[in-house]
């Protein structure tokens, strides 16, 4: 059941012959004397030749704790080098990585570590106190002293001293470029269980081989975005696949100098970022486009008298050349192209960017395709689409009679598609079409040239009264843009369609509006968007909302949670 995706194989669904670890033991031996990380809360750095020497240290660690190949190792922690140094000392020992987001519930935490058979668990003190310790009898360190801060026995006493003095046997005239040597593991070895909280119910750890991470990283070192020497600011959680992938991962394998931005992550600190590192690529979710697009650009393009200046051809391109150097300096002034993934753009901030040509593009793709499905360069990119199929790794179809022009089930086939779902093999046979594609969920065309346009998900779709497909994601795009709302979510209630709104209360504080002065606007909100939308596809009324919605570590609604959600003032 494991392996269904290997039935019904086409001419990409082969091992790659680049071996995955060997990018690393290539990358660290070429790069020794680059700078490889810098932890910006902390200023501290270190070059590949020192992380490549933690790395040794660390495997004589996994030597002392009896960690056999293919045991599964526990990762929980924010963005940091040791995180960095944790996840590729145990992919290179030969052992399997669960990085479990810092951010998930300690209950779902606690079942994702007794689900995954994790033999050790490295975790930051600040969310170990959090958890029910007598849930766990497996040693348990701190992430970031390698402190054993739980199950010492007679056998881990004077642990560290003990690695001391093995690393110094080991290595008598120092760590040097010759000693990094790492075993063969091959492509098709499981080397990570990636669990994914998604936005339909309990996690399920995706099994990933270093043949699905190959397929990511040897497509991104061929679109020449980055290079030797290049910096970047990883600001996305690495346990998540997508930063995993191309804020961590790529440019490790290529020399980039990564600064990671682990806590406090806001969109001030991140510009700040930006511009002290200056990254020549930029990695995001929608949600950082659109928060400056709502609060920096939509307010400047409402006025009349910046209509008035566009309906003059040679203001119009002086007036979108200004906003887009600001724009490109807001973001650090020296990247080649910013990459939007995770979740759709909203429609009014992608028009406006690609209107005043920012260099963005957006991409696609899952948990379990490691992550990436498709992809254009921003010079390709066209609006509405998520980029064409990674050629010669990953293959895609349309479950629809007319796939271009009518929305069927994206499937896919190829060298990112996972092994399975660890432990759930009847989540694996569903995850699964008879010849072996993976179903991803989500509803979409495909063009002559092999480029996707994403619909809406399946469970999300919604019918009208007369048997029409609503989206509500698109829906829920007009509405975003709205004043003070600060996001959305339609659903359907009494075969009406209802608007959940969460307001931006900040802006209201800032503005001086009232919660009265709030329905009205509410009101005029729901009657704007609906003039711009299908009469099956109407609001008929809103509802707010006092909390934020929950989330998903890829900053999507769990729209599961709000179904029959009844409990908010209508409006």
């Amino acid at each position: 059941m494991l392996f269904l995706h290997k039935i019904g194989l086409t001419s990409i669904n082969i091992m790659i012959d680049t071996n995955f670890i060997n990018l690393y033991e290539s990358s660290f031996r070429e790069n020794w004397e680059l700078n490889a990380f810098t932890d910006l809360h902390e200023s501290t750095t270190i070059t590949y030749g020192e992380f490549a020497k933690e790395i040794a240290r660390l495997h004589i660690l996994l030597e002392e704790m009896s960690i056999t190949k293919k045991d599964k190792i526990a990762l929980i922690g924010h963005n940091h080098t040791t995180w960095a140094a944790l996840f590729m000392a145990t992919i290179t020992y030969g052992a399997v990585i669960v990085p479990i987001l810092h951010d998930f519930h300690p209950e779902s935490m606690e079942n994702i570590i007794v689900h995954s058979d994790a033999k050790i668990i490295f975790i930051e003190l600040n969310i170990w106190k959090n958890l029910n310790k007598d849930k766990f009898s497996q040693p348990v360190f701190d992430l970031r002293s390698k402190d054993l801060i739980q199950g010492e026995t007679d056998e881990t006493k004077n642990l560290k001293v003990r690695v001391d003095k093995k690393f110094a046997v080991k290595y008598p005239d120092g760590f040097q470029v010759s000693d990094i040597q790492y075993p063969t593991i091959r492509n098709e070895s499981v080397i990570c269980l990636n669990y994914t909280s998604g936005t339909t119910g309990f996690s399920k750890g995706v099994m990933l081989t270093a043949n699905n991470y190959a397929g990511n990283i040897l497509f991104a070192q061929g679109l020449n975005l980055l290079f030797r020497g290049d910096k970047s600011v990883a600001f996305l959680p690495m346990a998540h696949a997508y930063g995993c992938a191309f804020d961590f991962l790529a440019g490790l394998s290529m020399g980039v100098h990564i600064h990671l931005l682990g806590k406090n992550l806001s969109a001030k600190t991140l510009l700040k970022a930006f511009q002290k590192v200056k990254p020549n690529l930029i990695v995001t979710v929608p949600l950082i486009l659109e928060k400056i697009y709502q609060k920096r650009i939509q307010p400047i393009i409402s006025k009349p008298a910046f209509n008035a200046l566009l309906k003059i051809p040679l203001l119009k391109r002086v007036v979108y050349a200004k906003i887009r150097k600001t724009l490109v300096a807001a973001f650090g002034g020296n990247f080649r192209e910013v990459v939007v993934g995770g979740a759709a753009l909203s429609k009014e901030a992608e028009d406006f960017l690609y209107k005043i040509k920012f260099p963005f593009t957006v991409g696609y793709g899952m948990t379990e395709c490691a992550p990436l499905i498709s992809y254009d360069n921003h010079h390709d990119f066209i609006p509405t689409s998520c980029g064409k199929i990674m050629e010669g790794f990953m293959e895609a179809r349309i479950d629809s009679d007319y796939p271009q022009t009518i929305a069927g089930e994206i499937q896919v086939t190829g060298e990112n598609v996972m092994m399975g779902y660890y432990k759930n093999p009847e989540a694996t046979a569903a995850a699964f079409t008879e010849d072996g594609w993976l179903r991803t969920g989500d509803l979409g065309v495909m063009d002559k040239n092999n480029r996707l346009y994403i619909k809406g998900r399946i469970k999300t779709m919604l019918l009208g009264a007369n048997g029409q497909n609503i989206y509500p994601e698109e829906i829920e795009t007009r509405l975003n843009n709205m004043p003070y709302i600060a996001e959305s979510l339609i659903i359907k209630r009494n075969n009406r369609l209802v608007g959940l709104v969460y307001p931006d209360f900040d802006e209201m504080e800032e503005k001086k509006v009232t919660l009265k002065d709030l329905e009205k606007i509410m009101n005029r909100n729901r009657l704007e968007v609906n003039t711009k939308l299908a009469i099956y596809e109407q609001i008929g009324y809103i509802e707010l909302r006092n909390e934020e919605f929950e989330k998903t570590p890829k900053r999507s609604i769990k729209r599961y949670l709000y179904v029959g959600d009844n409990n908010n003032v209508g409006i």
